[in-house]
């Protein structure tokens, strides 16, 4: 027979004791500390005489509360003991149980939680099964909570709790959920966790488990807060709890609600300097590749709490990208002096490793922060980013399987598996990771980017140019950075050039110079387009302006020998008509050559575009 629910939200069910003088009283009122008074009795002087007199076994739960609330776990402990031999009451055995559960005396607790006496209180059976969870035993846990809710569509499970608390129902989900996890068996977990809001949208615990360890992808977290009663949950707060929540989400989809749940949370609550409101604008920053804006806020945060470990991944991240070498090192010796015990700590080390370029150092940390939390995505992917870096494919492809088959709600490792094939050439892999990706998010630039590069090397072109605009308008819809998606532009270009629209392909390489003057892809990127257009002595001009910047770049001296070449089987006459300027040119051209590149009889393969096309995409970020 499955046990009824308790009315309270605690952990306790609700049993009343009268007292040897006759009072009746809830033996187990809020605790106090210091000299808070116990509920329902004044302390003034003038009634003290009308006053209900506490029994002797009252005082000592008083003293047990108190001890409790101060963290006196010996104390509490010791008189905790002589309550229960005292009155043998269930009640008392709960609260024993849970100073030795807080004192992580997890077999003492679980001895007291499952005789027989006990077995029918629900809250005893919650406790037992967390201290099983604790003791890394969840089968058992299982076996005591059950492999699904027995309230669930019961009429206790539509009781409102009176006192504003969570409902106990929602908790033993959320364990339930935290076993399943463990076991491996994430569809179960994540429907548990989801079972858990929908019982009582207060269980921030389940919440923060779908969005942190990316159980949902970007539509479903949006579906399911639509479909959450916050009213029922939460009463005069519903607004509040239900802005919270959104701030948490995704912030690839729907970016103009999570904006209005900002400015409400800002403007209305005064929440304008909260770290966790800051937080989620910073991840808004950092999706819109804003590196500086995202570092600044995350140090905003920081001077409020050092070590507010969630902004951390932000935070490491955006140094990484920047470059911020001395930052990095300072932090994460604070982090593994202070925190040794925290992931993110190995994490910092590791992103630290990585950025000054010691990719086995940074692999040996990533990996132990992934040990110590098998469920810390950042380290995941941190530790399948050094394998890529050095080349290593095989190793990289296996560490982001892994990844994707842990956080099957982010579409990054699905991405991060399309652009390792799309290096080895496996265009068929490529393109069916990324359409899995795209299944998950279908309005990430970077995603669609690589898509684009995978239709234009199957010579899909008109598809490609398809796929690129709409990088593009997903890029400016997230009002990111044009300069983190310049590597689109560039892309474009080159299906223009592939299509034989020269003029449109120069303009958007023209663009991209206009932001980054002394990239020397585009300049040779530019000439390629003047050179197959006939314009051949632009074309010398750009493949001289790459080489000024990158002297020993292969692509463009290749390039600028084949074009001298041609120049010196043309009716020079003619060329030079309206253009004096070009002998000089040239000779410079050939002088600057001169030492880097020969002229065989025999013209080389070209390979050009792959090349070029390569050196134009977007490097995979951390």
């Amino acid at each position: 027979m499955a046990p009824s629910l308790p009315s309270s939200g605690g952990f306790l069910d609700p049993v009343i004791t009268t007292s040897n003088t006759g009072h009746t009283s809830n033996a187990f009122d809020t605790p106090r500390v210091g000299k808070t008074p116990v509920a329902g009795l004044s302390t003034s002087a003038s009634v003290a005489s009308s006053r209900p007199q506490l029994s002797q076994v009252d005082r000592l739960r008083l003293w047990r509360h108190d001890a409790i609330m101060q963290h006196h776990y010996n104390s509490a402990e010791y008189i905790g003991d002589k309550i229960l031999a005292l009155t043998n009451d269930p009640n008392d055995a709960f609260w024993l149980a849970q100073v030795y559960y807080l004192s992580e005396q997890y077999t003492r607790a679980r001895q007291i939680l499952l005789r027989q006496e006990l077995d029918r209180s629900v809250s005893c059976r919650y406790l037992a099964a967390l201290c099983l969870t604790k003791m890394g035993k969840w089968d058992e846990a299982l076996t005591i909570l059950g492999e699904r809710n027995p309230f669930q569509g019961s009429v206790a499970s539509k009781v409102k709790n009176q006192d504003g608390g969570i409902k106990l129902e929602a908790s033993m989900c959320y364990l339930r959920g935290q076993i399943y996890t463990n076991q491996n068996n994430f569809d179960r977990a994540k429907e548990c966790y989801k079972e858990a809001v929908q019982v009582d949208a207060k269980c921030f615990e389940a919440f923060d488990q779908l969005i942190r360890s990316n159980l949902l992808t970007p539509k479903e977290e949006w579906e399911f807060i639509k479909s959450l009663d916050f009213v029922e949950s939460a009463d005069d707060n519903a607004e509040l709890v239900k802005a919270l929540y959104t701030t948490r989400l995704g912030k690839f989809e729907n970016v103009e609600v999570y904006k209005e749940a900002d400015a409400l949370l800002r403007t209305t609550y005064g929440l304008q300097e909260n770290g966790d409101i800051l937080l989620s604008q910073a991840d808004l920053l950092f999706v819109q590749c804003k590196f500086k804006q995202c570092l600044e806020l995350c140090e905003r945060i920081l001077e409020q709490d050092k070590f507010k470990f969630s902004v951390m991944p932000n935070y490491l991240s955006c140094l990484h990208e920047l470059g911020r070498r001395n930052k990095l090192f300072l932090i994460a010796h604070e982090l593994a002096d202070n925190h040794p015990d925290e992931p993110v700590s190995w994490l910092a080390v590791g992103i630290y490793y990585l950025t000054i370029g010691k990719v086995p150092e940074a692999r040996r940390f990533f990996s132990k922060s992934s040990m110590m939390n098998p469920y810390f995505g950042h380290a995941w992917i941190g530790f399948a980013h050094t394998f890529a870096v050095e080349g290593e494919h095989e190793q990289a492809i296996s560490a982001y399987s892994t990844a994707a088959r842990l956080f099957q709600g982010t579409h990054l490792p699905s991405l991060f598996l399309g652009m390792q094939h799309l290096q080895l050439n496996n265009l068929t892999l490529a393109e069916e990771y990324l359409q899995t990706a795209y299944t998950i998010c279908t309005t990430d630039p970077l995603l669609l980017n690589e898509m684009g590069v995978v239709f234009y090397h199957k010579n899909e072109l008109a598809l490609a140019e398809e796929v690129f605009m709409r990088a593009q308008r997903a890029a400016e819809t997230l009002d990111s950075d044009p300069r983190g998606w310049l590597s689109i532009k560039a892309n474009l270009g080159h299906v223009h050039r592939r299509l034989g629209h020269y003029e449109t392909a120069l303009g958007y390489f023209e663009e991209v110079l206009r932001i980054t003057p002394q990239d020397a892809n585009i300049y040779s990127a530019m000439g390629l387009v003047q050179l197959q257009a006939g314009y051949v002595v632009p074309a010398v001009q750009n493949f001289h302006e790459a080489l000024g910047i990158a002297p020993n770049d292969p692509v463009a001296s290749d390039l600028l020998k084949r074009a001298l070449e041609e120049t010196v089987n043309r009716d020079f006459e003619d060329i030079l008509e309206d253009d004096g300027v070009f002998d000089s040119e040239l000779e410079h051209a050939k002088e600057l050559l001169g030492d880097i590149i020969s002229f065989p009889d025999t013209e080389p393969e070209m390979h050009h575009d792959q090349s070029i096309e390569e050196g134009s995409q977007m490097e995979m970020s951390d």
